[in-house]
């Protein structure tokens, strides 16, 4: 069975609000230029706290900015008995 995946919108929210680059993001919550990098490229999977430090930096909840993928699901097929 395939993991869900978590995706997020940080680069598009980082436009919307002033152009804000990945150093000035970076900062702001406290981590590395090439962690925002490889969060927006879905590399790596940022702490709880730094979620909600990311999210609040937009005004936003967790969930706004970090969505859960499931994989599709395959229904056991009905057999006609």
């Amino acid at each position: 069975m395939a993991e869900p995946r978590v995706t997020n919108v940080i680069r598009r929210l980082r436009f919307e609000h002033g152009e804000l680059t990945q150093q000035e993001l970076a900062d702001r919550v406290g981590v590395t230029r090439q962690t925002i990098i490889a969060i927006e490229a879905g590399k790596y999977m940022p702490s709880l706290p730094l979620a909600f430090k990311l999210a609040r930096t937009f005004d936003l909840g967790v969930e706004e900015v970090f969505r859960l993928k499931e994989p599709p699901t395959t229904r056991p097929k009905l057999s006609k008995d």
